[in-house]
């Protein structure tokens, strides 16, 4: 489960509130951080009181910052014309995965878009596929990308901030039949 520490978005949350979220929670579920741009002391503070799996750093944070953490991370990278994502792959080297998201300008992720993934070339680390998936195309993406993991947030919401459980469900399904043409 991924939580939102960035204060402009909808999505956000705090500290206590995913304290209680994942007080809940049953043995083995991943929790994940998300920041973008964060100080040094914010990240510090959130991995010293919550029992933070991996950060997802979503801004135009440095492999060094990302390192210092000594936390398994994944760097979000906007795709956007004359990304290349070897280079990318070698900076953020130290990465569990590079997550994929589309690119807006001024708008560090969350735009319910999708982009081009013939972008995509094969690279030597994991890919995490984001950016306007939905129930609609999940599995094509599947399919066409094969990445190691998807990431959705906006596509499974009912309004900004609020999942909506039956979208969870059918995303879930077409996330286990892609590639597969439903067999």
């Amino acid at each position: 489960l991924g939580f939102v520490f960035y204060s402009p978005s909808p999505r956000a949350v705090t500290i206590a509130q995913v304290k209680d979220i994942i007080e809940g929670l049953p043995p083995f579920v991943s929790i994940v951080a998300l920041f973008v741009d964060a100080s040094a002391d914010e990240v510090n503070n959130c991995l010293n009181e919550l029992a933070i799996d991996i950060v997802q750093f979503h801004g135009d944070e440095s492999a060094e910052y990302c390192e210092q953490f000594n936390t398994p991370y994944m760097k979000a990278i906007r795709m956007k014309e004359g990304v290349e994502l070897t280079e990318l792959a070698e900076r953020y080297s130290s990465a569990s995965a590079l997550l994929l998201d589309s690119y807006q300008p001024g708008v560090p992720g969350g735009t319910g878009q999708a982009f081009d993934w013939s972008m995509i070339n094969d690279i030597d680390k994991p890919i995490i596929l984001a950016g306007g998936l939905t129930v609609n195309n999940v599995a094509m993406a599947i399919e066409q990308v094969q990445p190691y993991a998807v990431d959705v947030s906006g596509g499974v919401e009912q309004s900004k901030g609020i999942k909506e459980q039956q979208k969870i469900r059918a995303f879930m399904q077409e996330v286990m039949n892609g590639g597969t043409d439903g067999k």
